[in-house]
């Protein structure tokens, strides 16, 4: 499915703040816990969302795993 650039561009702003939100609210959660896991997983798939979006609007290579930032 294709979309356009505008398209691209404003599900990368949503996602982008979204994220920050997930980061922000991490910082209070307590490592083990549920919540924590949860967040830890939607902030690693919000950082996949944003790649993908990224390469599909500049046609740039998404990062090995090994390049990945650890939370």
């Amino acid at each position: 499915m294709r979309y356009t650039r505008e398209e691209l561009a404003e599900a990368r702003r949503s996602i982008d703040s979204t994220l920050r939100k997930c980061e922000k609210a991490l910082e209070k959660l307590r490592p083990g816990t549920s919540p924590h896991t949860l967040t830890v997983r939607r902030i690693r798939a919000f950082r996949i969302a944003l790649a993908l979006i990224d390469r599909e609007m500049d046609g740039t290579e998404i990062p090995s795993p090994e390049g990945k930032e650890d939370l």
